[in-house]
Protein backbone atom coordinates (compact mmCIF):
# COMPACT_ATOMS: atom_id res chain seq x y z
CA UNK A 1 0.00 0.00 0.00
CA UNK A 2 1.56 3.18 -0.99
CA UNK A 3 0.66 7.10 0.79
CA UNK A 4 -0.29 9.72 -2.11
CA UNK A 5 -1.69 12.43 0.46
CA UNK A 6 -2.23 13.12 3.78
CA UNK A 7 -5.64 12.27 3.91
CA UNK A 8 -4.36 8.68 3.12
CA UNK A 9 -2.44 9.12 6.23
CA UNK A 10 -5.23 9.99 8.42
CA UNK A 11 -7.98 8.05 7.12
CA UNK A 12 -5.94 5.15 7.24
CA UNK A 13 -4.66 2.64 10.07
CA UNK A 14 -1.65 3.25 11.40
CA UNK A 15 -0.68 -1.04 11.00
CA UNK A 16 2.69 -1.09 9.25
CA UNK A 17 2.70 2.98 8.79
CA UNK A 18 6.19 3.68 10.14
CA UNK A 19 7.63 1.56 7.57
CA UNK A 20 6.46 3.49 4.48
CA UNK A 21 6.75 7.29 5.82
CA UNK A 22 9.99 7.77 4.72
CA UNK A 23 8.36 8.26 1.08
CA UNK A 24 7.17 11.38 2.25
CA UNK A 25 9.28 14.47 2.36
CA UNK A 26 9.49 16.28 5.35
CA UNK A 27 6.90 19.10 4.15
CA UNK A 28 4.27 15.82 3.43
CA UNK A 29 4.80 14.97 6.71
CA UNK A 30 4.23 18.39 8.63
CA UNK A 31 0.95 18.34 6.48
CA UNK A 32 -0.09 14.82 7.71
CA UNK A 33 0.78 16.01 11.83
CA UNK A 34 -1.34 18.75 11.41
CA UNK A 35 -3.89 16.40 9.72
CA UNK A 36 -4.01 14.33 12.42
CA UNK A 37 -4.04 17.03 15.04
CA UNK A 38 -7.33 18.64 13.61
CA UNK A 39 -8.72 15.26 13.23
CA UNK A 40 -8.18 14.44 16.68
CA UNK A 41 -9.57 17.82 17.38
CA UNK A 42 -12.78 16.90 15.79
CA UNK A 43 -13.21 13.75 16.87
CA UNK A 44 -12.95 14.42 20.49
CA UNK A 45 -15.67 17.22 20.05
CA UNK A 46 -18.02 14.35 18.10
CA UNK A 47 -16.90 12.18 21.44
CA UNK A 48 -18.09 14.82 23.93
CA UNK A 49 -21.57 15.62 22.12
CA UNK A 50 -22.39 12.16 21.45
CA UNK A 51 -21.65 11.20 25.49
CA UNK A 52 -23.37 14.14 26.50
CA UNK A 53 -26.69 13.27 24.21
CA UNK A 54 -26.10 9.81 25.90
CA UNK A 55 -26.30 11.00 29.27
CA UNK A 56 -29.63 13.00 28.44
CA UNK A 57 -30.83 9.34 27.45
CA UNK A 58 -29.62 6.92 29.39
CA UNK A 59 -30.27 3.34 28.76
CA UNK A 60 -30.24 0.08 31.17
CA UNK A 61 -26.53 -0.37 29.97
CA UNK A 62 -25.07 2.95 31.01
CA UNK A 63 -27.50 3.09 33.95
CA UNK A 64 -25.94 -0.44 35.07
CA UNK A 65 -22.57 1.22 34.90
CA UNK A 66 -23.48 4.08 37.46
CA UNK A 67 -22.90 6.93 35.15
CA UNK A 68 -22.24 7.61 31.15
CA UNK A 69 -18.48 8.31 32.00
CA UNK A 70 -18.33 5.09 33.83
CA UNK A 71 -19.70 2.87 31.13
CA UNK A 72 -17.41 4.74 28.47
CA UNK A 73 -14.58 3.91 30.47
CA UNK A 74 -15.59 0.38 30.71
CA UNK A 75 -15.97 -0.05 26.67
CA UNK A 76 -12.99 1.84 25.48
CA UNK A 77 -9.20 2.20 27.02
CA UNK A 78 -10.38 5.10 28.94
CA UNK A 79 -9.71 5.69 32.55
CA UNK A 80 -12.82 6.30 34.61
CA UNK A 81 -11.61 9.91 35.62
CA UNK A 82 -11.12 10.77 32.02
CA UNK A 83 -14.49 9.25 30.93
CA UNK A 84 -15.82 11.45 33.58
CA UNK A 85 -14.12 14.61 32.42
CA UNK A 86 -15.77 14.07 29.03
CA UNK A 87 -18.66 13.65 30.36
CA UNK A 88 -18.98 17.09 32.52
CA UNK A 89 -17.52 19.09 29.83
CA UNK A 90 -20.38 17.96 27.71
CA UNK A 91 -23.16 18.70 30.16
CA UNK A 92 -21.22 21.94 30.62
CA UNK A 93 -20.94 23.54 27.35
CA UNK A 94 -24.88 23.57 27.22
CA UNK A 95 -25.52 26.95 28.65
CA UNK A 96 -23.14 28.08 26.76
CA UNK A 97 -23.00 28.05 22.91
CA UNK A 98 -20.58 29.92 21.86
CA UNK A 99 -18.17 28.12 23.28
CA UNK A 100 -19.34 24.93 22.19
CA UNK A 101 -19.41 26.28 18.65
CA UNK A 102 -15.63 26.62 18.72
CA UNK A 103 -15.29 23.41 20.52
CA UNK A 104 -17.39 21.72 18.14
CA UNK A 105 -15.72 23.41 14.69
CA UNK A 106 -12.14 22.09 16.48
CA UNK A 107 -10.92 25.77 16.90
CA UNK A 108 -10.43 25.58 20.85
CA UNK A 109 -9.23 22.16 22.19
CA UNK A 110 -10.19 20.02 25.44
CA UNK A 111 -8.43 21.42 27.58
CA UNK A 112 -9.01 25.21 26.70
CA UNK A 113 -12.47 24.58 26.85
CA UNK A 114 -12.81 22.96 30.54
CA UNK A 115 -10.62 25.97 31.43
CA UNK A 116 -13.72 28.60 29.82
CA UNK A 117 -16.30 26.93 30.79
CA UNK A 118 -14.93 26.88 34.73
CA UNK A 119 -14.72 30.16 34.54
CA UNK A 120 -17.90 31.26 33.33
CA UNK A 121 -19.58 28.36 35.72
CA UNK A 122 -18.11 30.49 38.85
CA UNK A 123 -17.39 33.70 37.62
CA UNK A 124 -15.40 36.95 39.84
CA UNK A 125 -18.21 37.50 42.81
CA UNK A 126 -17.76 41.32 40.86
CA UNK A 127 -18.48 40.39 37.58
CA UNK A 128 -22.22 41.81 36.42
CA UNK A 129 -23.60 39.35 34.49
CA UNK A 130 -23.83 41.73 31.13
CA UNK A 131 -20.28 41.37 30.92
CA UNK A 132 -20.01 37.50 30.60
CA UNK A 133 -20.81 37.28 27.10
CA UNK A 134 -17.60 40.02 26.16
CA UNK A 135 -15.25 37.41 28.81
CA UNK A 136 -16.13 34.88 26.88
CA UNK A 137 -15.21 36.32 23.32
CA UNK A 138 -11.37 37.56 24.85
CA UNK A 139 -11.11 33.86 26.72
CA UNK A 140 -11.77 32.45 22.80
CA UNK A 141 -9.31 34.89 20.98
CA UNK A 142 -6.95 33.25 23.43
CA UNK A 143 -7.71 29.55 23.42
CA UNK A 144 -8.05 29.83 19.37
CA UNK A 145 -5.24 29.13 16.70
CA UNK A 146 -2.11 27.47 16.51
CA UNK A 147 -0.93 29.80 18.73
CA UNK A 148 -3.32 29.33 21.76
CA UNK A 149 -1.80 28.13 24.77
CA UNK A 150 -2.84 26.92 28.26
CA UNK A 151 -0.68 29.98 29.85
CA UNK A 152 -2.13 32.53 27.86
CA UNK A 153 -6.08 31.31 28.89
CA UNK A 154 -4.64 31.30 32.47
CA UNK A 155 -3.28 34.87 32.01
CA UNK A 156 -7.00 36.45 30.38
CA UNK A 157 -8.61 34.29 33.25
CA UNK A 158 -6.00 36.19 35.85
CA UNK A 159 -6.63 39.36 34.11
CA UNK A 160 -10.60 39.19 34.38
CA UNK A 161 -10.61 38.22 37.78
CA UNK A 162 -7.97 41.30 38.82
CA UNK A 163 -10.81 43.25 36.80
CA UNK A 164 -13.57 41.86 38.70
CA UNK A 165 -12.06 41.51 42.10
CA UNK A 166 -13.83 41.33 45.31
CA UNK A 167 -13.40 40.71 48.82
CA UNK A 168 -13.14 37.31 48.23
CA UNK A 169 -9.59 35.59 47.96
CA UNK A 170 -8.91 34.13 44.71
CA UNK A 171 -8.26 30.42 44.95
CA UNK A 172 -4.64 30.76 43.65
CA UNK A 173 -3.55 33.19 46.66
CA UNK A 174 -5.39 31.68 49.88
CA UNK A 175 -2.78 30.51 51.57
CA UNK A 176 -5.54 28.93 54.17
CA UNK A 177 -5.80 26.03 52.05
CA UNK A 178 -2.02 25.17 51.82
CA UNK A 179 -1.42 21.67 52.53
CA UNK A 180 2.06 19.52 53.10
CA UNK A 181 1.86 15.75 54.05
CA UNK A 182 4.23 13.79 54.72
CA UNK A 183 4.61 10.09 55.27
CA UNK A 184 6.47 7.04 55.73
CA UNK A 185 5.98 4.04 53.70
CA UNK A 186 6.01 0.32 54.55
CA UNK A 187 9.47 -0.02 52.77
CA UNK A 188 10.91 3.12 54.89
CA UNK A 189 10.52 5.79 52.29
CA UNK A 190 9.09 8.91 52.35
CA UNK A 191 5.75 10.54 50.04
CA UNK A 192 5.65 13.89 50.19
CA UNK A 193 2.45 15.42 48.68
CA UNK A 194 1.59 18.95 48.96
CA UNK A 195 -1.21 21.86 47.44
CA UNK A 196 0.51 25.71 47.82
CA UNK A 197 -0.95 29.27 46.79
CA UNK A 198 0.64 30.67 44.20
CA UNK A 199 3.45 33.08 46.21
CA UNK A 200 4.06 29.98 48.00
CA UNK A 201 4.86 27.96 44.81
CA UNK A 202 7.31 30.97 43.21
CA UNK A 203 9.25 30.78 46.47
CA UNK A 204 9.60 26.97 46.42
CA UNK A 205 10.29 26.87 42.39
CA UNK A 206 12.87 29.84 42.42
CA UNK A 207 14.51 28.17 45.30
CA UNK A 208 14.95 25.46 42.89
CA UNK A 209 15.27 26.04 39.94
CA UNK A 210 19.00 26.56 39.76
CA UNK A 211 19.57 23.36 41.69
CA UNK A 212 17.03 21.55 39.05
CA UNK A 213 18.77 22.37 35.49
CA UNK A 214 20.28 19.38 33.97
CA UNK A 215 23.76 19.30 34.46
CA UNK A 216 26.28 17.70 31.84
CA UNK A 217 28.70 15.42 32.70
CA UNK A 218 31.92 16.22 32.35
CA UNK A 219 32.65 14.39 29.02
CA UNK A 220 29.71 16.57 27.93
CA UNK A 221 27.57 13.33 28.02
CA UNK A 222 23.77 15.27 28.68
CA UNK A 223 21.86 14.41 31.69
CA UNK A 224 19.76 11.46 31.82
CA UNK A 225 18.13 12.40 34.92
CA UNK A 226 14.51 12.91 34.54
CA UNK A 227 13.03 16.03 35.87
CA UNK A 228 11.21 14.11 38.17
CA UNK A 229 14.65 12.77 39.32
CA UNK A 230 16.01 16.10 38.93
CA UNK A 231 13.68 17.84 40.97
CA UNK A 232 14.34 15.41 43.51
CA UNK A 233 17.89 15.88 43.57
CA UNK A 234 17.54 19.60 43.94
CA UNK A 235 15.21 19.42 47.01
CA UNK A 236 17.71 17.21 48.67
CA UNK A 237 20.24 19.76 48.12
CA UNK A 238 18.05 22.50 48.97
CA UNK A 239 17.42 21.34 52.44
CA UNK A 240 21.09 20.27 52.94
CA UNK A 241 22.04 23.77 52.42
CA UNK A 242 19.33 24.94 54.79
CA UNK A 243 20.81 22.77 57.50
CA UNK A 244 24.49 24.34 56.19
CA UNK A 245 23.34 27.81 57.55
CA UNK A 246 20.72 27.88 54.95
CA UNK A 247 23.37 28.73 51.81
CA UNK A 248 20.64 28.85 49.61
CA UNK A 249 22.38 29.93 46.71
CA UNK A 250 21.00 32.78 43.91
CA UNK A 251 18.77 33.25 41.05
CA UNK A 252 18.08 35.50 38.69
CA UNK A 253 21.11 37.47 39.84
CA UNK A 254 24.67 36.57 39.19
CA UNK A 255 25.22 33.30 37.35
CA UNK A 256 27.42 30.65 38.39
CA UNK A 257 30.74 31.47 37.32
CA UNK A 258 32.18 29.89 33.64
CA UNK A 259 34.78 31.39 32.59
CA UNK A 260 35.24 31.97 29.02
CA UNK A 261 38.38 33.38 27.31
CA UNK A 262 38.71 34.52 23.81
CA UNK A 263 39.93 37.86 22.17
CA UNK A 264 37.56 40.67 21.05
CA UNK A 265 38.27 40.57 17.81
CA UNK A 266 37.38 36.81 17.69
CA UNK A 267 34.05 37.56 19.08
CA UNK A 268 32.99 39.42 16.27
CA UNK A 269 29.57 38.65 14.32
CA UNK A 270 32.11 38.27 10.54
CA UNK A 271 35.05 36.09 9.83
CA UNK A 272 37.10 38.40 7.53
CA UNK A 273 36.51 40.93 11.10
CA UNK A 274 38.00 38.18 13.02
CA UNK A 275 40.83 37.11 10.96
CA UNK A 276 41.46 40.92 10.68
CA UNK A 277 45.46 41.89 12.89
CA UNK A 278 44.69 43.56 15.70
CA UNK A 279 46.11 46.98 15.51
CA UNK A 280 46.51 46.80 19.23
CA UNK A 281 46.89 43.51 20.30
CA UNK A 282 44.14 44.17 22.95
CA UNK A 283 42.34 41.49 23.78
CA UNK A 284 39.29 40.08 26.04
CA UNK A 285 41.43 37.88 27.72
CA UNK A 286 43.96 34.51 26.49
CA UNK A 287 45.74 35.76 22.94
CA UNK A 288 48.33 37.34 21.60
CA UNK A 289 48.32 40.44 19.12
CA UNK A 290 49.60 38.20 15.67
CA UNK A 291 45.79 36.09 14.59
CA UNK A 292 47.12 32.44 13.46
CA UNK A 293 44.49 29.72 11.90
CA UNK A 294 44.35 27.90 15.41
CA UNK A 295 43.52 31.16 17.52
CA UNK A 296 40.34 31.97 15.25
CA UNK A 297 36.85 31.45 16.41
CA UNK A 298 37.07 29.90 19.32
CA UNK A 299 37.26 30.43 23.22
CA UNK A 300 38.81 29.00 25.56
CA UNK A 301 37.52 27.27 29.56
CA UNK A 302 39.80 26.97 31.92
CA UNK A 303 38.89 22.99 32.48
CA UNK A 304 37.70 22.02 28.90
CA UNK A 305 39.38 23.53 27.09
CA UNK A 306 38.16 25.00 23.09
CA UNK A 307 34.88 26.54 22.73
CA UNK A 308 33.30 26.98 19.66
CA UNK A 309 32.91 31.33 18.99
CA UNK A 310 29.27 30.58 18.55
CA UNK A 311 28.58 28.96 22.01
CA UNK A 312 31.32 31.69 23.35
CA UNK A 313 28.75 34.39 21.97
CA UNK A 314 25.98 32.76 23.29
CA UNK A 315 27.11 33.03 26.69
CA UNK A 316 28.74 36.28 26.04
CA UNK A 317 24.62 37.62 25.55
CA UNK A 318 24.07 37.59 29.40
CA UNK A 319 27.54 37.47 31.50
CA UNK A 320 30.12 39.13 33.81
CA UNK A 321 32.69 40.95 31.43
CA UNK A 322 36.25 41.34 32.09
CA UNK A 323 38.59 42.88 29.75
CA UNK A 324 42.21 42.28 29.67
CA UNK A 325 45.02 44.03 27.72
CA UNK A 326 47.82 41.99 26.29
CA UNK A 327 50.69 42.80 24.55
CA UNK A 328 52.03 41.31 21.40
CA UNK A 329 53.44 37.74 23.12
CA UNK A 330 49.94 37.71 25.00
CA UNK A 331 50.98 38.80 28.21
CA UNK A 332 48.76 40.65 30.31
CA UNK A 333 49.79 44.49 30.44
CA UNK A 334 46.28 45.42 32.33
CA UNK A 335 42.63 44.08 33.71
CA UNK A 336 40.45 46.16 34.06
CA UNK A 337 37.48 45.72 36.64
CA UNK A 338 34.80 42.81 36.18
CA UNK A 339 31.22 44.30 35.05
CA UNK A 340 27.93 42.91 34.45
CA UNK A 341 26.69 43.24 30.86
CA UNK A 342 22.75 42.99 31.83
CA UNK A 343 22.45 44.26 35.49
CA UNK A 344 20.21 43.33 38.29
CA UNK A 345 17.79 46.10 37.33
CA UNK A 346 17.54 45.48 33.54
CA UNK A 347 16.60 41.45 34.73
CA UNK A 348 14.00 42.70 36.60
CA UNK A 349 12.65 45.03 34.06
CA UNK A 350 13.11 42.42 31.58
CA UNK A 351 11.13 39.94 33.65
CA UNK A 352 8.25 42.47 34.09
CA UNK A 353 8.07 42.95 30.01
CA UNK A 354 8.65 39.67 29.12
CA UNK A 355 7.52 37.20 31.79
CA UNK A 356 9.50 34.67 30.34
CA UNK A 357 10.95 33.25 27.34
CA UNK A 358 9.24 35.72 24.28
CA UNK A 359 9.60 33.29 21.20
CA UNK A 360 6.08 33.14 19.76
CA UNK A 361 4.73 29.84 21.62
CA UNK A 362 7.46 29.27 24.47
CA UNK A 363 6.53 29.08 27.74
CA UNK A 364 9.85 28.95 29.69
CA UNK A 365 9.75 30.94 33.26
CA UNK A 366 12.41 34.14 33.51
CA UNK A 367 14.44 32.14 35.49
CA UNK A 368 15.30 29.46 32.92
CA UNK A 369 15.89 32.34 30.52
CA UNK A 370 18.55 34.26 29.08
CA UNK A 371 19.34 38.10 28.36
CA UNK A 372 19.70 37.79 24.48
CA UNK A 373 21.55 41.08 22.45
CA UNK A 374 19.34 41.44 19.46
CA UNK A 375 22.60 43.25 18.13
CA UNK A 376 25.14 41.41 19.64
CA UNK A 377 27.22 43.94 22.07
CA UNK A 378 30.49 42.29 20.39
CA UNK A 379 29.59 44.34 17.14
CA UNK A 380 28.25 47.62 18.79
CA UNK A 381 24.92 46.42 20.08
CA UNK A 382 24.00 48.30 23.18
CA UNK A 383 23.12 46.83 26.51
CA UNK A 384 19.60 48.82 26.97
CA UNK A 385 16.28 47.19 26.99
CA UNK A 386 15.44 47.63 23.21
CA UNK A 387 18.46 45.69 22.34
CA UNK A 388 17.22 42.71 25.04
CA UNK A 389 14.98 39.83 24.85
CA UNK A 390 14.93 36.96 27.57
CA UNK A 391 14.85 33.63 25.40
CA UNK A 392 15.02 30.06 27.45
CA UNK A 393 18.25 28.13 26.28
CA UNK A 394 16.40 26.52 23.64
CA UNK A 395 15.71 29.40 21.49
CA UNK A 396 18.62 31.31 22.47
CA UNK A 397 21.26 28.83 21.48
CA UNK A 398 19.03 28.41 18.04
CA UNK A 399 19.39 31.85 17.28
CA UNK A 400 22.87 31.87 17.55
CA UNK A 401 24.21 28.32 16.37
CA UNK A 402 21.43 25.98 15.24
CA UNK A 403 22.65 25.35 11.13
CA UNK A 404 20.40 26.74 8.88
CA UNK A 405 18.92 29.31 11.51
CA UNK A 406 21.13 32.17 12.59
CA UNK A 407 19.67 35.24 10.66
CA UNK A 408 16.54 33.62 9.19
CA UNK A 409 14.42 34.75 12.25
CA UNK A 410 14.32 38.22 13.33
CA UNK A 411 13.94 40.20 16.23
CA UNK A 412 12.61 43.90 16.62
CA UNK A 413 11.04 46.15 19.10
CA UNK A 414 8.08 47.63 18.02
CA UNK A 415 6.22 50.82 18.67
CA UNK A 416 4.78 49.11 21.73
CA UNK A 417 8.30 48.62 23.12
CA UNK A 418 8.07 45.04 23.11
CA UNK A 419 9.52 42.46 20.82
CA UNK A 420 8.10 41.38 17.84
CA UNK A 421 9.70 38.03 15.89
CA UNK A 422 9.60 37.93 11.89
CA UNK A 423 9.58 34.33 11.00
CA UNK A 424 11.85 33.80 7.75
CA UNK A 425 9.87 32.94 4.50
CA UNK A 426 10.44 28.66 4.96
CA UNK A 427 7.79 29.38 7.43
CA UNK A 428 6.10 32.21 6.78
CA UNK A 429 5.63 33.44 3.40
CA UNK A 430 4.72 37.38 4.00
CA UNK A 431 7.00 37.12 7.15
CA UNK A 432 4.02 38.38 8.91
CA UNK A 433 5.88 40.10 12.23
CA UNK A 434 4.33 37.99 15.28
CA UNK A 435 4.55 39.04 18.59
CA UNK A 436 6.41 37.63 21.86
CA UNK A 437 4.96 35.00 23.40
CA UNK A 438 3.69 37.22 26.43
CA UNK A 439 1.70 39.65 24.58
CA UNK A 440 -1.68 39.40 25.51
CA UNK A 441 -4.67 41.60 23.77
CA UNK A 442 -7.51 41.76 26.44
Amino acid sequence: MSINTSSDIVCGSAVGLRGRLWRLSASELRAAAVSASAEILRLEAVRVAVVDELSMRPDDQVIASRGVGSWLAANTMLQIRDGKKIAALGAALRPFPAVAARFDGGDCSFEHAVLIVEFCESPPKGMPDEALPRCIDLLLAAASGAEATTTKVRNVIATLERIFESDEIPPAEDDDRNELRIASTLNGRVVVRGDFDALTGEMLLSALSNLTMPTPAPDGTPDTRSAAKRTADGFTELIRRYLDCAKTGTDGGQRPHVNVHINARDLAEHRDCAAAPSPDGGGGGGGGGGATVSDLDVGHMPWLGPLSVSQTRLLGCDCFLSTVLLDDHGAPLDAKPGKRLVSAEQRVALIARDKGCAFPGCTCVPAWTDAHHIRHWANGGPTVMNNLVLLCRSHHRLMHRKTGFVGKWEIRIGTDNKPWFIPPPSIDPGQHPRPANTTFKT
